[in-house]
Formats: C-alpha cells, structure tokens, sequence
C-alpha cells in the first residue's frame, strides 16, 4: 500500500530574494505561482501578503521589487513589471515552502468522525497580520448591541481597519468578531479587484484642516443654513465625502429610545474619527437625523 509522504517541517523563518527565476515558471502549468501560493494559505488558514517595496529604473526600463510574506517566510521578488515581480515572489515562498503542488487539491482526512474540517482561512489573523506588514493601526473590534432572550442571544461587531467598517452579527461575541473579519477581508480584496489585497488606505482627512477646504460642497455647506424641510442630508453627505475623500458608515442601534424612536450612529472615517447620533420615526429618517448631525459639525469646523 502506497503511503501518502508527509511535508517536511516548515523552515525556520528567512527572508530570500529571486529575480533570474521564469515568472510564470509554476509546477502545475494551468497555474501561476501566485494562484498555488494562494490556494496553500486558503487551505493552510494564512493568506499570503503582498507588498510592493520599490520602484526604480528609468520609464523604459523598470524594474520592480514585490515581498510576498505567509507563515514565517518572506520572499522577494523582482521583475520588469509588478505582475512578473509577484511571480517571482510566490515562485520563491513555493519553493522555500518546498509545496506539493499535486497534492493541493486532495481533501485532507478528517478524524472528526466523518466531519470535514473548515478550512476557511482565519481572517482575524488575515487582518491582523496584514497591518502589521503595512504599518497600519490593528483593526478594531467594538460590540454594538447585545439582543435576544438569554438562550438567543445575538451579538453585533464592528470591525475597522484603517477608515474602513464593517459588521456583523453572530450567536457570540467570538463568532460575530470572526463574521465581521471576514466581510472585511472580502471587501479588501473586492476593492483590490482579486485575492491578493493591493488596496491601500487613503491619507486621513484632519478634521482641523476643513476651514482651509475651498471644494464646491464644502463652501455651499459654509454658505446654506442646514434647516430646510424634507432635505436628503444622506445624499448632502455623501456628496462632501466624496469631495473630501472621508467616507461616512451608518449603524443602527437596535435599542428604541424612551419615546419609541429608531437610533443611528454616523462614523466619518476622518482623524480624529467623528461620530454623530440621529433618532428618527424610522431607520431612514434616523440615519437622516444622523447625517445632519454630522453635517452641522463639518460646517462648524469648516467655518472657524
């Protein structure tokens, strides 16, 4: 009976750099190295990271330097272009990793009687690890609301990286964490245009800047009062995030007043970060309320 070889251990971690290597060279031609080395963090639960160090060269000539880092190894690569410099690396961490290319899409035995293990990479530890690669704040996990009879409970996180938000909902505060890491992971690598997250954060508006701001809705939100009937201040404030580059998250708070009325929170993604509370007749109108809120503040601020 043929027996399955196992991997040798994990190196110890190194730092190595290729730049002679094929970049599309892969083991499993209808493969990239980047697709293998991708596919090994899902099932491995550590994503790779890529990280684009330098750029040099002149126009004509280029050369670009990528590191790819995933358990404890961090590889470089360097190519004419950013996709041949990501080869090179993924290419470097395959063969430093000393992967099983043929085995990667072989369901791993589960001893869980008969249960398959998850194999959903752990996106805390995703997230985590991605800002300290970058230098990035680590995000940040806060409870919402806590709901529910006592043996229904639901809880609702959010979860910040840089001026990103995201939440969710879980039958503990573990599992709500773990959902709201996830949703920002995808939405990273939905913003990145693929698996491999490129994004990278805008600089932070300073809210002590806005009175030197001199953009088209920031001087009509200077000029206008702020108390016209029926008035979409969503769509107002939309509109100077935009210009100001700021983006606004709204969450609702399940709790009802003492009058019965619906509450929201707007978080404007500036530094400090500026947080405004609106009450409605409904969820609409408190997310409204919300944004007039924080559109009396920007002018404020805007107008000393």
């Amino acid at each position: 009976m043929n027996q399955q070889r196992a991997n040798p251990p994990l190196p110890p971690a190194s730092v190595f750099t290729f730049s002679k290597l094929n970049p599309e060279a892969s083991p499993n031609p209808r493969k990239t190295p980047i697709q293998i080395l991708h596919e090994y963090g899902i099932r491995s639960g550590v994503l790779p990271v890529y990280v684009m160090e330098r750029a040099e060269g002149e126009a004509h000539q280029p050369s670009f330097v990528f590191t790819v880092k995933i358990q404890e190894v961090t590889c470089t690569g360097q190519g004419p272009s950013k996709k041949a410099a990501k080869h090179l690396a993924a290419a470097a961490a395959l063969d430093v990793l000393q992967i099983n290319v043929e085995q990667l899409n072989v369901p791993v035995k589960s001893d869980r009687n008969g249960v398959e293990p998850d194999h959903h990479p752990n996106s805390v530890g995703i997230l985590q690890e991605l800002a300290l690669q970058r230098g990035w704040p680590l995000p940040e996990y806060t409870l919402l609301t806590e709901a529910g009879p006592p043996h229904m409970r639901e809880f609702t996180v959010s979860c910040r990286l840089e001026s990103l938000s995201e939440t969710a909902i879980g039958s503990s505060k573990k599992a709500a964490k773990k959902s709201a890491a996830e949703k920002m992971v995808a939405r990273l690598q939905s913003l990145s245009g693929g698996s491999e997250i490129t994004w990278t954060p805008k600089a932070s508006v300073l809210v002590g800047n806005l009175r030197k701001c001199s953009g088209e809705k920031v001087s009509l939100l200077r000029r206008n009062p702020l108390s016209a009937l029926h008035t979409d201040y969503i769509q107002m404030m939309l509109e100077l995030s935009k210009e100001q580059g700021f983006e606004v998250t709204y969450f609702n708070i399940d709790e009802l007043t003492v009058n019965g009325l619906y509450q929201c929170l707007a978080e404007l993604s500036t530094s400090p970060v500026v947080v405004c509370h609106g009450v409605g007749v409904s969820c609409s109108n408190a997310h409204n309320a919300a944004a007039h809120s924080a559109l009396q503040y920007i002018k404020i601020m805007a107008s000393k």
